[in-house]
């Protein structure tokens, strides 16, 4: 008799009927949404762009921008840096201050230039914010928190860019303006339908889901972390000087590049660049900024092999202004090693005890290469049981050899007298023969 019920029944036809075909295409595409699959497309998109350039305008370019960098430019880039490095810092710092976590000045900004060093570094681009992001919640212990900072930081640096790049390129002239100009109503009108649905949401008070209720949750953190009397102004200042640090960085590379441009001419083409950086389609930083940059140069008369070599010593610039990052990773690794060894002794005492291991294998090797062939081991003294006639074990003392003298063995005075006085004696003369005229 069967015992199957039929919602097992039901489990198993489900179990044996072929997948649809839209299953393994839901498959396939969750596998391509999935982070490590999109950095590698972001990684083969940026080497597809920048061996597309190097084909096009050679690699004359990069070598000459390389050739160009001396170390009154190192220095430079390296002071322009340390003023971006330290008021984005800042602003991480009073963005995490707005959510309820504590990070301290300090630490902010070693962790920053940590983080652009492994930006720089490792391909995606993101890598370092990542590691910032995970290290800081584990810190705070509240990971959540810790990841949202970190994203609300750059989500203030990212708007500050667009706002700022948008009015530059609508306003002053550009290889852009007029296509700016005429997406500007579209964009107007988005950013209207956003605030619009942002409105709806808060002015909605029913009960929702968990879904809706970690968006309100989500938008609420955001003004209090950016848009707060407490932290608006600072993220403001802050954003503005690290933008125009980045920009000041890119007004250098041209000059040592040799553009030949003012200020007024580089600033939408900066501007043009940078918001390139954005687009997750790079290798470190490299790939669609120098696409933008020699399309932009050549487009504004000033050519393109000029602008691909301009971003090149910008690349090299930013990367070089990032170094101490390097210094702040190793210096961390160093001291959290150290740390470990100290807290947990585990390991020196294993070694200890393989060394004393070791050492008690080689003396018994050595005493078992001593021991006379045919000699039987000494055999271990059996512990005697404690009876109703004994108190406990008996403990046996091994006795202490007594030294041996030879005046215990040797003939004693009188046996001496007596037998010199028998005839022939044993005892020669000296230097005569014994024989019987010397008895």
């Amino acid at each position: 008799m069967s015992t199957h019920t039929g919602e097992e029944a039901e489990a198993e036809a489900a179990a044996t009927e072929p997948p649809a075909a839209g299953g393994g295409a839901r498959r396939v595409l969750g596998r391509l949404g999935s982070p490590a699959v999109r950095t590698r497309l972001g990684t083969l998109g940026g080497v597809v762009i920048l061996a597309v350039l190097f084909w096009r305008l050679g690699t004359g370019a990069f070598v000459d921008g390389v050739r160009r960098i001396d170390a009154t430019t190192l220095a430079a880039a390296l002071g322009i840096g340390l003023v971006t490095t330290v008021f984005s810092a800042w602003r991480w710092a009073l963005v995490a201050r707005g959510i309820g976590i504590r990070l301290p000045f300090g630490a902010a900004v070693a962790d920053y230039y940590r983080a652009l060093f492994l930006n720089a570094a490792l391909p995606g681009g993101v890598l370092g914010d990542v590691h910032r992001a995970v290290r800081h919640g584990q810190d705070a212990g509240d990971l959540g928190r810790g990841v949202r900072a970190v994203v609300l930081e750059r989500t203030a640096g990212q708007l500050a860019l667009f706002a700022a790049g948008g009015a530059v390129l609508l306003t002053m002239p550009s290889p852009v303006r007029d296509q700016m100009r005429a997406a500007a109503p579209l964009a107007g009108l988005g950013l209207v339908g956003a605030c619009a649905v942002v409105l709806a949401l808060r002015m909605n008070r029913a009960e929702a889901g968990r879904n809706h209720r970690a968006v309100r949750g989500m938008l609420g953190e955001a003004r209090q972390a950016l848009f707060s009397r407490t932290t608006a102004p600072g993220v403001l200042v802050s954003s503005v000087v690290v933008l125009a640090g980045y920009v000041a960085m890119f007004v250098l590379a041209a000059d040592v590049a040799g553009a030949g441009a003012s200020v007024a001419e580089l600033l939408p083409l900066a501007l043009l660049a940078l918001l390139a950086m954005s687009l997750p389609l790079n290798v470190g930083g490299w790939g669609p900024r120098e696409g933008v940059a020699a399309w932009a140069f050549g487009a504004a008369g000033l050519g393109a092999g000029r602008g691909l070599t301009v971003a090149v010593v910008y690349g090299v610039l930013s990367l070089a202004a990032s170094l101490p990052g390097a210094v702040v990773l190793v210096a961390r690794w160093y001291a959290t090693t150290r740390d470990r060894r100290t807290a947990d002794p585990a390991p020196l005492v294993a070694q200890a005890r393989r060394t004393e291991n070791a050492r008690l294998t080689e003396a018994a090797r050595l005493t078992e290469a001593a021991r006379p062939a045919g000699e039987p081991l000494p055999r271990p003294p059996v512990p005697t049981a404690a009876g109703p006639d004994r108190q406990g074990p008996v403990v046996r003392i091994p006795a202490q050899p007594s030294e041996v003298r030879s005046e215990k063995y040797a003939p004693k005075e009188s046996a001496r007298l007596a037998r010199s006085s028998l005839p022939f004696s044993a005892v020669p003369s000296e230097g005569r023969p014994m024989t019987p005229e010397s008895v």
